[in-house]
């Protein structure tokens, strides 16, 4: 009979107003690879902390090794046998591998750390993961791959039953990523019971052996890997068949943006065209690249080769500054740390770039400012459209909004608006308002539009055409009635479909 090592029965969680986890069930064996998929924002991240002990459940159970708990406190978590190892990963570069193994954890003797000791345990520890490394290497020395099976090792140096990997390929090469599958394998015949967060659908076919969808917050789908085809684990990820949207076909514009063989770090070369008017969604998993490319076009990192064009003008951003005064704006996906001034005014920081058009003999034009405001305000749908109320008051929809106001009011007009994640973290009827103010923009003034996405749904809804980004390049383009989030999955997961598309 086959042992369970981690059932989770009924977990919910919830922040503020939105159901992160709604009934959650996961059972995952002794000697299993559970394979945990869905959308960004399906709940996974949250599942996870919460096994971890950073987030406590509002309702349901954890049960490890037998033992039922309704929360887990992370001491608990690790006490249980519960490792979690998410894609940034814990390990402290300064240090050697065997004082990571131990940190927190250290070996004594005679009042002193017994450094030998530890260097032999540790030395066994990774050989059980077929490390190439020594215990005494410095971890900062090591490629990415190895640190990750430090990280493995000092996970079993707790003696984890349930391991848990997020994302464990992202940041590794070809050679890594087989590497490390072939120690999954082996951890699997060791008898752990090991969850496996991917959106690799060839790494889910390879490694295992059962697989949970989530959306929405809840199962969507469980079932054993065996006789399950790629089409049926993209189905229950998009929630639904293959369906074409119909689009009017746009008449043609000249190019606003055109973007010839850029290279920036982690990224290149890439080539791109946005047409006046048009809306152009670069979609691709985290680490892809889309990011980087947004961000160099803005200025935020330097480009290292290639060239950009604004209309007939070449501009070479290197500060945000430049970007701006070329007419390119930028909507960063972390608004708060990026985009947003949470202690000043709801005003302030819509016109933030508009005061100094808006003064008048070198002084503020208060009236003004609040017309303007108020016409913005209006425009995306502000709620409560409160001019003086803080910027950190407001929801992450309406923050949303006040960072995208900044570029329709009529005071700071932009050529080519990037958007990096529009909607993350916004709700679904802010989503459409912002849908709508983007199109708006593009089909009333002109003005290009270059979205990242890591939604399907999202590009599905928004793009014009869609750029497919695998490390750090172009790899295809779909458009029309190839534009569903069937095949945006498929182009995504497997690499053969996005070069077929290019």
């Amino acid at each position: 009979m086959t042992t369970t090592s981690l059932r989770v029965s009924g977990l919910t969680k919830s922040f503020g107003g939105v159901r992160a986890l709604d009934g959650v069930d996961l059972t995952v064996p002794a000697g299993q690879v559970h394979a945990l998929l869905g959308h960004n924002g399906a709940g996974k991240s949250t599942l996870i902390k919460c096994l971890g002990g950073a987030y406590p459940p509002d309702a349901g159970t954890i049960e490890v090794g037998g033992t039922s708990y309704a929360r887990l406190t992370p001491r608990e978590s690790i006490a249980s046998g519960v490792a979690v190892i998410f894609q940034t990963l814990s390990v402290v570069d300064a240090l050697t591998v065997a004082e990571n193994i131990f940190l927190g954890q250290e070996w004594t003797r005679h009042g002193r750390i017994d450094r030998r000791a530890q260097e032999e345990v540790a030395a066994g520890l990774l050989h059980r993961v077929a490390a190439k490394c020594s215990p005494r290497d410095r971890v900062g020395d090591l490629p990415m791959g190895q640190r990750q099976l430090v990280e493995i090792a000092k996970a079993l140096s707790r003696s984890a039953s349930v391991l848990v990997l997020d994302e464990p390929t992202a940041a590794l090469s070809g050679a890594e990523t087989d590497a490390l599958a072939e120690r999954v394998e082996d951890l699997r015949t060791q008898g752990l019971a090991i969850v496996y967060v991917t959106h690799l659908l060839g790494e889910v076919e390879r490694l295992a052996d059962a697989v949970t969808v989530l959306r929405d917050g809840r199962v969507a789908h469980h079932a054993t890997v065996a006789g399950r085809t790629r089409r049926d684990l993209v189905e229950a990820i998009a929630g639904r068949p293959a369906q074409a949207v119909p689009k009017p076909r746009r008449p043609a514009a000249p190019p606003r943006l055109v973007v010839e063989a850029l290279h920036g770090p982690g990224f290149g070369p890439v080539g791109l065209t946005v047409a006046a008017g048009e809306r152009v969604g670069l979609f691709g998993l985290i680490g892809s690249g889309r990011t980087r490319v947004l961000e160099t076009l803005y200025g935020r990192r330097r480009a290292t080769a290639g060239a950009i064009r604004v209309g007939d003008r070449t501009v070479t951003p290197v500060r945000p500054a430049d970007a701006l005064a070329a007419g390119i704006a930028l909507v960063p996906a972390d608004r708060r740390a990026q985009g947003l001034f949470p202690s000043m005014t709801a005003q302030d920081n819509a016109l933030l770039p508009s005061v100094k058009t808006l003064s008048r003999h070198g002084l503020r034009a208060l009236r003004s400012e609040r017309r303007v405001f108020g016409a913005l305000a209006t425009a995306v749908g502000l709620r409560p459209a409160r001019p003086r109320l803080p910027a950190g008051a407001f929801s992450g929809s309406n923050q949303q909004k006040l960072v995208l106001g900044r570029w329709i009011n009529e005071t700071r007009p932009v050529d080519v608006l990037l958007l990096d994640e529009p909607t993350q973290g916004v709700d679904v009827g802010a989503r459409q308002e912002i849908y709508r103010v983007v199109s708006t923009l593009a089909e009333e003034r002109g003005t290009a539009v270059l979205f990242a996405s890591s939604d399907p749904e999202e590009v599905v809804a928004l793009a014009d055409r869609c750029l497919i980004v695998s490390r750090g390049r172009i790899a295809g383009e779909l458009s029309g009635a190839e534009l569903t989030e069937q095949v945006l999955l498929s182009a995504v997961h497997d690499p053969l479909t996005a070069e077929g598309a290019a």
